[in-house]
């Protein structure tokens, strides 16, 4: 009765106090504490300095691509970055390949091996493709190296041509640029090739947004071009064409004629294409006659487009039939607006870049041509950094260039 009472008098909430169990008195329950701290921080830093496996640098292997100056015609160069899945193995090597980048889960679910460039028309399940933004064309670190699959064995030397994914020369050797819309200059500074001294300082000295353009009768082309290219420059052939009063006025070895069969000019033409290679198309050396002959440029346009090279007119001709006959045959077409120094003066040449300026100010670009003088490339020089202060984005000719393939 005692004990049932007690249980009904005592609070609600409240539970009878145990019997024979003794309080940890709090200094002890300190110490206690203490000592599990210990050891947690022993037990985790035996984790963290352990030899695991995604610890061990060589679990990861980084390549990067082995880039030569070989001016060996089609080789093929190839960059890739790999990490290997846990545990580490043995890196395999990845097959070569020539233009996107990817990645792939391995089958354990671990990191991905990353691939630069996988082979054309490569189908691998769980692909995610990632394109790097400034990857607009040929990857600059070997732009140099002619591009196998636009390249075609012809009589006198290695021919651009399309490939048979669709690729064009004038893809695949395109400058990258930022693609936006501010004021745009191209500038196109031919006749490299016919002075060594002349090209190389031209190679050296001009931004590598200019573009350059070799004349087909110059020397080391190859070489020169290799040069321009690892600089970042985008590259044209001159072709030389009939202008008027020829043959008293004489552009050179080669040149396409009015009064010649189709043959024989395409015969001329794809010599000048021979002569090097990696150009995103060509430019027309004088040929104020000939550009005006739709018969003489029929054939050569149709050429052009059918090898995916780019046409450009120095707009000295005022009845050139090259923008016409351009869209007919899918030619990416660009048309210069002035040249530059016509008088070979440095206070002339920056006067005209001036007004070049001011008509890509108005109308969103401009392109102008010169030549490979001393004076030209210095004042090129002078006016493109300040032109780059103000605003003015110096881009390749093809940033320009109207592609009927693109609309």
């Amino acid at each position: 009765m005692t004990g049932t009472r007690r249980e009904i008098d005592r609070p609600l909430g409240q539970l009878a106090p145990v019997r024979g169990r003794r309080r940890i008195l709090p200094p002890l329950r300190s110490l206690v504490f203490a000592a599990a701290c210990v050891a947690t921080v022993a037990v985790s830093g035996a984790i963290a300095l352990g030899d695991r496996p995604w610890r061990n640098p060589a679990a990861s292997a980084v390549s990067t691509p082995d880039v030569t100056g070989a001016e060996t015609t089609g080789t093929d160069i190839t960059g890739t970055v790999r990490r290997e899945p846990l545990p580490a193995a043995a890196p395999q090597p990845l097959p070569a390949s020539p233009a996107i980048g990817n990645s792939r889960s391995t089958a354990s679910g671990g990191p991905q091996i990353i691939r630069v460039q996988p082979e054309p028309g490569e189908q691998v399940a769980g692909i995610a493709v990632i394109r790097d933004p400034s990857a607009l064309g040929q990857n600059l670190r070997v732009a140099h190296i002619p591009e196998k699959a636009v390249l075609e064995e012809g009589p006198a030397g290695p021919l651009p041509i399309r490939a048979e994914d669709g690729r064009r020369p004038f893809d695949v050797y395109a400058r990258p640029w930022s693609g936006t819309r501010g004021a745009r200059v191209a500038i196109v500074i031919g006749g490299l090739g016919l002075s060594q001294t002349g090209t190389q300082t031209a190679i050296e000295r001009l931004p590598a947004e200019v573009t350059l353009a070799f004349a087909p009768q110059g020397n080391s082309l190859s070489r020169w071009m290799q040069e321009a290219r690892r600089r970042g420059h985008e590259i044209l052939m001159q072709v030389p064409l009939e202008p008027f009063d020829y043959p008293n006025v004489d552009p050179g070895r080669n040149t396409l004629t009015v009064a010649a069969t189709a043959e024989e000019n395409l015969k001329s033409l794809r010599w000048a294409l021979s002569r090097t290679t990696n150009y995103t198309g060509i430019m027309n050396y004088m040929g104020a006659r000939f550009v005006a002959d739709r018969a003489a440029m029929e054939p050569l346009m149709a050429e052009l487009g059918r090898r995916g090279l780019l046409y450009l007119d120095d707009g000295s001709s005022a009845r050139s039939v090259a923008p016409e006959l351009a869209m007919k045959d899918r030619v990416p077409f660009a048309a210069a607006d002035a040249a530059i120094d016509g008088e070979r003066d440095r206070g002339a040449i920056l006067k005209r870049l001036d007004q070049i300026e001011a008509t890509a100010r108005a109308k969103g670009f401009a392109l102008a041509t010169g030549s490979a003088f001393d004076v030209t490339v210095e004042a090129v020089v002078q006016w493109a950094a300040e032109a780059k202060r103000r605003g003015i984005e110096i881009v390749p000719v093809s940033a320009l260039a109207l592609d009927p393939e693109k609309g």
